[in-house]
């Protein structure tokens, strides 16, 4: 009789620690997919920023057409990237705030659209939307590093295995990204 009600309390136990690393691992990739979910709110919200900020230093400046162009170009390619595609929605947003600070230094060179209310506005907005999106890429990348090693930990690994939890991908900063960017006003 005791030996039975042993057996079955280590059984219990078993199943409900079970459930408590399934849970766990649940609600880690529920809060990656978040995560990313934010990353992609702030990436909506410059996109919707981008055509004003453009109208503005267009009407101020005879700045190269072939830059604004670029970002108009960029701004389409994240709204056409499928959904789910990552890696191209992070490669493409990259090379989009590289172009955007180009932009940005313009205006060191237009003092009448540094002036600008509107531009004041428009790169205050932006600049608030770029520093939401670094967050969110570092609550993403906090996150999924919180899943990846609670997938690789024993026992929870085997919980793992079992249920076909993979271990996520980082969000990772091209080098170019960090490069200072070339603003040329020769025709």
């Amino acid at each position: 009789m005791m030996t039975t009600i042993i057996i079955v309390a280590v059984i219990v136990l078993l199943v409900i620690a079970y459930a408590v690393m399934y849970n766990g691992l649940v609600q880690l990739r529920t809060h990656a997919q978040e995560s990313w979910s934010q990353i992609d709110v702030q990436l909506q919200r410059r996109n919707d920023l981008i055509p004003n900020l453009l109208s503005t230093v267009k009407g101020y400046s005879k700045y190269e057409a072939s830059t604004l162009e670029k970002v108009t170009k960029l701004r389409q390619q994240m709204v056409d990237i499928p959904e789910g595609d990552h890696a191209k929605l992070m490669e493409v947003s990259n090379q989009l705030s590289s172009s955007l600070r180009s932009i940005y230094a313009v205006a060191e060179n237009y003092p009448d659209l540094k002036a600008s209310t509107e531009y004041q506005q428009l790169m205050e907005e932006l600049s608030n939307t770029e520093n939401k999106i670094a967050y969110s890429r570092q609550l993403y990348n906090s996150t999924v590093a919180a899943l990846n090693a609670r997938i690789q930990s024993f026992p929870t690994n085997i919980v793992a295995h079992l249920q076909h939890f993979t271990q996520m991908d980082y969000l990772q900063v091209p080098k170019e990204s960090k490069q200072v960017p070339k603003v040329s006003f020769d025709d």
